[in-house]
């Protein structure tokens, strides 16, 4: 059973919410349910309702994937009696605070998955997915729908039914971890673009851009990489609920999880490098402005070293342009400076 964490309990979604006046409010919209069942003779009925489930489900030949959408948890409840759920994976369908994780209750597996949704902000949502032998129970907030999703709606519900529901639950989970492939693309671009900023125009809204895509990174990683030990298991341990000729698929998925981690930790490491080169650029832009400074000091103190030996009482003589000394002080202060000048120039500090 893959390593797994106690979160912190969050108040469930269905718990009654004050009103205006003080009291609470207990109703709930029931969300949205969609059932599909498979028969023997191919066909594939979709369902709406819970009384229509609770028929299907009662047949022994027939197949079903059941997919709620923001459910309420009475509608929680009632799916999971109808499946003969242990009440503890109801419960955690209905927080939903899970981390990615993989368990087994009186011959059911419970599994919890994330998708990458970008809309603006980058934001993992969560997926419960229980898998019996007949059934196939999906649960997850409107940002991401698996009956949305290209290889699902190209092939068809009936030819993963057909398949078995274990190819079905490949079907979802494949779905979902493929979907964060343009996630990393654009992960990918925006380093690149910060790396150009950073040699190119250097400022304070790269630091920002650099640790708003360090928090990303690490919401990415606190959703993938448990995922990967969730499909190490999958793959290399002997699950009832799996055919056998299923576990290339779910090798397919991990090897995927692989190559993402690897781009995860490739994408920490061009952020530190990154964020590194700014400081070194920061640095040498603060170096470069007090050699200027320095350089302009010196020429600036050297010719008011010059013409320091005029005095307060010698401020007659130097303001008559007759006397030579006026001429030989101001032509030293010059000849100074422009010396200063280009030695400073030729080193570079200027």
């Amino acid at each position: 059973m893959a390593a797994q964490t106690t979160a912190r309990k969050q108040p469930s979604r269905s718990e009654a919410a004050p009103s205006a006046d003080g009291g609470a409010v207990t109703s709930q919209a029931p969300g949205v349910v969609r059932a599909y069942v498979w028969r023997p003779d191919g066909k594939v009925a979709e369902v709406d309702s819970l009384d229509d489930i609770h028929s299907a489900y009662a047949d022994p030949d027939t197949r079903v994937w059941i997919d709620l959408e923001d459910a309420s948890e009475t509608t929680v409840r009632s799916i999971a009696d109808c499946l003969e759920l242990h009440h503890l994976i109801a419960e955690d369908i209905v927080e939903r605070n899970q981390r990615a994780k993989v368990e087994y209750t009186d011959e059911i597996m419970h599994l919890v998955l994330f998708a990458l949704h970008y809309d603006g902000e980058l934001m993992p949502v969560e997926l419960d997915i229980v898998l019996g032998e007949r059934f196939l129970l999906t649960s997850h907030p409107p940002e991401w729908r698996p009956t949305e999703a290209s290889n699902i709606q190209r092939n068809g519900v009936g030819h993963f039914l057909h398949l078995g529901v274990d190819h079905m639950l490949w079907g979802v989970v494949d779905a979902a971890i493929d979907g964060y492939f343009p996630v990393f693309d654009r992960l990918g671009d925006e380093i690149d673009d910060l790396q150009d900023d950073v040699l190119q125009r250097p400022s304070s809204q790269i630091v920002e851009r650099l640790f708003r895509f360090r928090r990303e990174l690490l919401t990415i990683r606190h959703a993938v990489s448990p995922e990967r030990e969730v499909f190490n298991q999958l793959t290399n341990r002997e699950n009832p609920l799996i055919h056998p000729d299923q576990i290339i698929y779910f090798r397919d998925v991990y090897d995927h999880l692989i190559r993402l981690t690897d781009e995860l930790d490739s994408f920490r490491e061009q952020v530190g490098s990154t964020l590194d080169a700014y400081l070194s650029t920061v640095n040498n832009s603060l170096s470069e402005v007090m050699k200027r400074l320095t350089a302009v000091t010196a020429v600036l103190a050297g010719a008011g070293a010059i013409a320091g030996i005029f005095g307060m009482s010698e401020a007659g003589l130097a303001l008559s342009l007759t006397d030579p000394r006026f001429w030989v002080v101001t032509i030293a202060i010059v000849i100074g400076a422009v010396a200063g000048f280009a030695y400073f120039r030729r080193i570079g500090w200027i």
